[in-house]
């Protein structure tokens, strides 16, 4: 930081200019008139969207092929160019950007979901400063801004080319790329470190949990979860989604653990429609799991107005010498796992038929010795996986620092003109 500080002082100590990307370059659209044939026997490479999303840099090294005829006109990416994603399901995810950073031999394409952005002059800018300016708040704020839609956001270009950004000196942008490609570096040797060690936490975790629920051949009661649950599953066909519904629509993705998680994908639907798909059970007494695509991803119910999709079954429990908490943690064994993946229907979506889990049989142990066990994987479960606790939060922190030092790096004083 000092360095750079050192060179602003020298080079630009008034500020930096800023400009609009209407003003610095140009828009270009992805491949057109593409059949699906045309993706299966290709000859010449193309960047995808989610290589775009993944990544800051484009990843050149790719197996996407298109097929392109020696005369069609389509635009080719060029060293320099600036990529976007064209739409998402959040105005935050639109336009995510990915920055052509080597110099390639081979012609390039970009898909038709995606548009890209060429400099006017190639002199102003770094390639390696760009992937980061791009991907750093202060821009992303605006191009969350120039998104629009409902169910899909898509980016308007009109407002796109109204977004502003600074233009330091070379020597400056040098600098910032030296550092943050360092920070960058460091911080994946750090966060890797982080994540096998995060890893093995959780394979201890894993290994003590099934220890702890593992009955057989010990003296406990068994019973199947039909005669301890009422088990059902949502909604099968489509629901009248409202942006004024109260009840939020729930499947697989939204069982976390512990509880159940929305976020700005998460749609809502009036619940009068859908009443018998509603859950009016006790937040102590039930359980959900993810039955189809996603199997065996549980929650407990956190008192939130819902209503279920078919891909989620509930466990209301009748039986007052089950613990919630207990089955909880029992449905994510390996015991449970293995007798689930041998009752799995359906061949490229995978399904657990309500049958299936009524007939399941599970140890049921003294309602003291279900709590001990409760008690002990929920500590363990808050040390491996709770965001405020542990290695989740150190990797967090260290993701964090990380974004703060590129903003103060990327931060610039605009010049008055005036």
């Amino acid at each position: 930081m000092n360095e750079i500080s050192i060179l602003i002082q020298k080079l630009c100590p008034n500020g930096v200019n800023f400009k609009e990307l209407g003003q610095l370059g140009f828009f270009y659209g992805g491949l057109t008139g593409k059949s699906k044939n045309d993706f299966t026997d290709g000859n010449v490479k193309y960047i995808t969207y989610m290589n775009i999303f993944k990544n800051i840099a484009v990843d050149t090294n790719v197996e996407t092929y298109v097929k392109i005829n020696q005369n069609e006109n389509q635009n080719k990416i060029e060293f320099g160019d600036v990529l976007f994603t064209g739409s998402s399901e959040t105005p935050d995810e639109c336009g995510m950007s990915s920055v052509l950073t080597k110099k390639i031999e081979e012609p390039l394409y970009l898909n038709s979901f995606s548009f890209g952005f060429r400099l006017l002059n190639k002199d102003l800018f770094l390639p390696g400063f760009l992937k980061y300016l791009f991907r750093d708040s202060g821009v992303r704020n605006q191009i969350a801004k120039t998104a629009s839609g409902v169910t899909r956001f898509n980016i308007s270009k009109k407002y796109f080319a109204k977004i502003s950004i600074p233009i330091p000196p070379l020597e400056i942008q040098e600098e910032i790329v030296r550092i943050l490609d360092n920070f960058t570096a460091l911080e994946a040797e750090l966060e890797a470190e982080l994540e096998a060690e995060l890893e093995a936490r959780k394979k201890q975790y894993e290994y003590y949990r099934n220890k702890l629920l593992s009955f057989e051949g010990k003296d406990v009661e068994w019973k199947t979860l039909g005669e301890v649950c009422k088990i059902g599953d949502g909604l099968h066909g489509t629901p009248d989604y409202s942006i004024n519904g109260e009840y939020y629509f729930i499947n697989g993705n939204n069982l976390n653990r512990k509880g159940l998680v929305f976020d700005s994908k998460t749609k809502k639907v009036e619940y009068p429609t859908y009443k018998k798909y509603g859950i009016p059970f006790s937040s102590e007494q039930t359980v959900f799991m993810s039955i189809n695509g996603t199997i065996g991803s549980v929650a407990l119910f956190n008192n939130e107005k819902i209503v279920l999709g078919k891909s989620v079954a509930y466990f209301n429990i009748l039986y007052k010498n089950l613990l919630a908490k207990y089955l909880f943690y029992l449905l994510q064994t390996n015991f449970a796992n293995n007798y689930f993946s041998h009752q799995l229907t359906g061949s490229t979506i995978k399904n657990l038929g309500l049958k299936a889990l009524r007939e399941f049989l599970i140890p049921l142990p003294p309602l003291s010795e279900q709590k001990r066990i409760a008690d002990i994987l929920d500590k363990f479960d808050s040390l491996v996986n709770d965001i405020s606790i542990g290695l989740p939060a150190e990797i967090e922190a260290r993701r964090k620092q990380y974004e703060y030092y590129r903003g103060k790096l990327l931060s610039f004083k605009e010049i008055n003109n005036g």
